[in-house]
């Protein structure tokens, strides 16, 4: 059996009061916050709570993300980063280290599974954890303290197994995260998004080029240069 969770951050004016909060079912969720921090370090530190309350679980952990900056890290971006020592390919420090570092531990000998799932669309898992995690940050910003949730009360083992609370749209699958890189890899391999990340060759004559972005892919776009540590016009440059 599977524990399928959702986990969202908020963060208010980001950076500002933050919040994260993970969610499995009414009686199984989780929340917090800090009176400063950025949305997607509420995010992280989201999965990072429910690795830690689901700790002594032995059943596969299922986590629903709206952050593709976060599912990226994790599933795509770590390896590289753990090879070149918490450094992105331009040689820039990675930013939230301590949380991916703190990920990266949690997940050691548990199989974990992340999969993107669009906010504020109707599901009902990342709706509760998204409004959790929203209260939390308003909590922080009038200086109260937050609803914490009563965690993780299945315990471990057997009563963990039991079926998870179904959501109403199933979220996009991705492949199972690793927290460390075949034993096999070379020092050479990168992922596709290791060969973007840090590339930013300059055309021979600069051209102007305007885009027209939806609320989501703006969002998406902002995310992975806050990741990179680079601005959003950076980012786009490093896209094409």
């Amino acid at each position: 059996m599977t524990i399928t969770a959702a986990a969202d951050g908020s963060a208010l004016g980001n950076p500002g009061p933050n919040g994260w909060a993970w969610y499995i079912d009414d009686d199984n969720w989780g929340a917090g916050g800090s009176p400063h921090g950025t949305n997607n370090q509420g995010e992280l530190q989201a999965v990072l709570e429910l690795l830690k309350a689901t700790a002594g679980s032995d059943e596969k952990l299922h986590i629903w993300c709206d952050s593709r900056y976060v599912i990226d890290s994790v599933t795509k971006w770590m390896p590289g980063w753990k090879r070149r020592g918490w450094r992105k390919s331009d040689g820039g420090p990675v930013l939230n280290r301590d949380l991916l570092e703190g990920i990266d531990e949690a997940m050691r000998g548990r199989n974990v599974e992340f999969s993107w799932v669009k906010g504020h669309a109707g599901d009902d898992l990342n709706e509760a954890a998204d409004e959790r995690a929203n209260a939390a940050a308003k909590a922080y910003q009038q200086k109260q303290e937050p609803q914490r949730g009563p965690g993780f009360t299945r315990g471990g083992g057997a009563t963990a197994s039991a079926p998870a609370r179904e959501s109403t749209k199933a979220p996009e699958p991705l492949a199972p995260a690793a927290s460390t890189p075949p034993a096999s890899a070379s020092p050479l391999w990168a992922e596709a998004s290791d060969l973007l990340d840090g590339l930013d060759a300059p055309a021979a004559e600069p051209i102007t080029l305007q885009l027209a972005l939806t609320g989501e892919e703006h969002a998406r776009l902002r995310d992975r240069a806050e990741a990179q540590g680079v601005s959003i016009e950076q980012a786009l440059r490093r896209l094409i």
